[in-house]
């Protein structure tokens, strides 16, 4: 049995180790606008280099608007950055610098997460660089309704403390992998931060720099990864071991038109089972879902298959 004293710094260690692997790929983001005729400092935020060629995740209402983007990194090398793409229903912007020496964070996987499991978030509130909060995983594949009335899906809730400049900085394990991109702090709610699941942004990424742009198909709901229930699973001999509960239907979305309620848990899609939120928005990353497409759902015991017809998200 350890005492405390030890069992603290086994702890310290372990997050001083991660923050260690991460740290040297974080970075400033400082965004500057016209203003009377002048190009004028209009914001900050972070970011994380997760490239070898310098490709950088950010949020994307960081960099909104921006005439001009500098990076520092944590030698204090400042670096003009060039805007990739964004994708505004994520939450998530791509930038891009050419020049200096730089770290690059490893991604994780996200799907690997559990409730309760450790987390650190890194960042640059209030320009203060380099900043270390830790917290525990409190809920995952959320829905959360950005500021600016967006859905963001696959969302990582914790209760590592946020703040303002934390936006678009990493959200690591304590193997010093980033799990997510740190996106807003909710008004008003206390102790609640956000993060964008890695695996998303991984595809959104992958979408904006060969495409130039995110295409992704609406259904119209909000969700929360959930367990299924052991008995109902095997009864129904399911492969996976959870799903996907609808917490609200959109009005006038294509889920209002179909016969799925809240409270159903969203088990298979498009013929295929979906264990989480993400493997859901890859199902609904791909063109032909825009037809008639089978979605079963678990209601109280009873699997039922239903019909959707996804539409373009505009």
């Amino acid at each position: 049995m350890y005492t405390n004293d030890t069992d603290m710094d086994t702890f310290s260690s372990m997050i001083i180790s991660a923050v260690d692997k991460t740290k040297n790929a974080v970075v400033k983001i400082d965004v500057f606008k016209t203003d009377k005729g002048k190009l004028r400092p209009a914001g900050s935020g972070s970011g994380f280099i997760f490239s070898s060629d310098g490709l950088i995740f950010t949020n994307c209402h960081v960099v909104d608007g921006a005439e001009k983007i500098m990076v520092s990194l944590l030698n204090n090398n400042e670096i003009e950055a060039e805007l990739i793409g964004k994708d505004p229903d994520t939450d998530i912007a791509i930038l891009k610098i050419y020049s200096g020496e730089y770290s690059v964070a490893k991604l994780g996987d996200a799907s690997a997460l559990q409730i309760g499991q450790f987390v650190i978030a890194i960042g640059n509130p209030f320009g203060y660089q380099h900043t270390v909060t830790t917290g525990v995983v409190s809920a995952l594949g959320r829905t959360l309704r950005t500021q600016s009335g967006h859905f963001v899906d696959n969302v990582i809730q914790s209760d590592a403390a946020l703040n303002p400049g934390n936006s678009g900085g990493p959200m690591i394990n304590t193997d010093g992998e980033v799990v997510g991109v740190n996106t807003a702090v909710i008004q008003g709610a206390q102790g609640l931060s956000f993060s964008v699941d890695i695996n998303t942004a991984k595809e959104i990424a992958r979408q904006i720099i060969r495409d130039g742009k995110v295409f992704k198909a609406y259904l119209g709901l909000q969700l929360q990864d959930v367990p299924v229930n052991e008995k109902i699973r095997q009864h129904y001999k399911l492969s996976g071991h959870s799903g996907i509960f609808i917490t609200h239907i959109e009005p006038d979305s294509p889920a209002s038109r179909s016969q799925l309620l809240e409270g159903d848990i969203i088990i298979s899609f498009n013929n295929k089972p979906v264990e989480n939120s993400n493997a859901l928005f890859k199902e609904l990353t791909h063109r032909q879902v825009l037809s008639v497409v089978n979605i079963s759902v678990i209601r109280h015991t009873e699997l039922l298959n239903f019909i959707i017809v996804p539409v373009e998200k505009k």
